[in-house]
């Protein structure tokens, strides 16, 4: 497996999401990872074109939800807001040894764009300088609360 040690785990985190049944149509085997870098979204149904993103996590415990992820690109994320379009989210937590995991799901329209917060831009010294991710908070008050499903 190629690439960092972050893009290692989300790749774990992806292939473990498309042994799930397609979300929409109910179909197994459907789920398929989309290309890297594909925007704002990871996974594809080959059989009805659901789209996903998936965010994969260490956790101590993968039975608990983490509070917060790290997202990627703020600005396309935030023009898919404003136009009201939201991707349903699988969250994977796996333990520290990759033994278990655990697989959340959260529905496009349970989401909402307070969930989703700007960061500080990268440091005029950094590698990729100026460019903004973004923070996906979980742990927000009224919010809902992604499901365990796998």
């Amino acid at each position: 497996m190629p690439g960092t040690r972050r893009q290692r785990l989300g790749l774990k985190g992806e292939t473990a999401v498309t042994s799930l049944p397609c979300p929409k149509c109910k179909r197994p085997h459907v789920l398929k990872r989309l290309p890297s870098n594909f925007r704002c979204a990871d996974i594809i149904c080959d059989f009805c074109g659901y789209l996903a993103q998936v965010k994969t996590t260490t956790q101590q415990r993968v039975n608990d939800l983490p509070r917060s992820l790290l997202g990627a690109a703020w600005e396309p994320l935030n023009q898919r807001m404003v136009a009201g379009i939201f991707f349903p989210l699988f969250i994977v937590a796996v333990s520290p040894d990759q033994r278990s995991r655990a697989i959340y799901y959260l529905p496009a329209d349970l989401q909402s764009p307070e969930m989703f917060q700007q960061r500080k831009p990268l440091s005029p010294t950094a590698r990729r300088a100026g460019w903004t991710g973004y923070q996906l908070r979980l742990d927000l008050p009224g919010g809902h609360r992604p499901v365990r499903v796998g």
